[in-house]
């Protein structure tokens, strides 16, 4: 059965392994190549589990790592034109590369991507359908849902969404304010509430396993960000009709299975 991982989440780290323990692939590598060894290490992975890399876009939270980890291990990096070619110019890559625009497999899984609203070169998410004809969702890093995201997200079973901030705690922040009208713009990040509205669309058509991610560590807490989730799955129960996780900012070991 298909495993999701999600390793590190958060503003200041991000990587997502999905796939079984004898291969898989690793989405984003925003962390330390040191780090990431050991996270693989508290799961009971093998890192040359790990078949493919695909970058959502070129932030340090989401390459940090790639350049030594890719050095280290060889394992072949896939990203969208624009991304590509500034991991490219800035010395990230140190292992062999493509350009993803379609649909490819990898680890015995289909991985397309999907373009996704943030003030990046080309930011993406990705749709998998894993070996056994399961279909997930990776979608943070989006200041909202366009319909292209969502038709991605339509018909998952699970779906990774980013929750990055509480509006209340980001108003009252300490935050510059010009930080602030970046977070909630339109290319910036999804709040809680935008999620929340997402998953309900979701659940309703089907989806059952959801994981709350890239959650700001100054402007939210796991408990808000699930709270406001389940408020607004309201008519659902939870652990009933859905099962919620919210992704923490370092593994303790723990998968999703689905």
């Amino acid at each position: 059965m298909a495993r999701i991982y999600p390793l590190f989440s958060s503003s200041r780290g991000n990587a997502t392994y999905i796939g079984t323990q004898k291969e898989g692939i690793l989405i984003d590598a925003g962390v330390s190549c040191k780090r990431l060894f050991e996270a693989f290490d508290r799961c009971g992975l093998e890192v040359s589990a790990v078949k493919a890399i695909f970058i959502t876009h070129e932030h340090s939270d989401h390459v940090g790592g790639l350049s030594v980890f890719t050095k280290r291990t060889g394992i072949p990096v896939y990203a969208r034109g624009k991304t590509l070619q500034y991991l490219l110019d800035g010395g990230f890559i140190n292992s062999r590369y493509d350009e993803i625009n379609s649909s490819i497999e990898a680890a015995g899984m289909e991985i397309t991507p999907f373009d996704t609203p943030h003030d990046a070169m080309q930011s993406c998410g990705y749709r998998i359908i894993t070996s056994d004809g399961k279909t997930c969702a990776v979608c943070t890093d989006l200041g909202h849902v366009t319909p292209e995201v969502e038709r991605n997200l339509n018909g998952c079973e699970l779906v990774m969404l980013e929750s990055n901030y509480d509006e209340k705690m980001l108003k009252c922040g300490s935050y510059p304010e010009y930080l602030k009208k970046r977070i909630r713009s339109k290319h910036g990040h999804l709040s809680n509430s935008d999620c929340a509205e997402q998953l309900k669309k979701l659940v309703e058509i089907g989806t059952t396993r959801i994981i709350l991610a890239h959650l700001s560590q100054e402007n939210n807490t796991p408990q808000i960000a699930a709270a406001a989730a389940v408020s607004g799955l309201n008519g659902f129960a939870r652990d009933k009709d859905y099962l919620l996780e919210v992704a923490p900012v370092e593994t303790v070991g723990k998968c999703v299975v689905f």
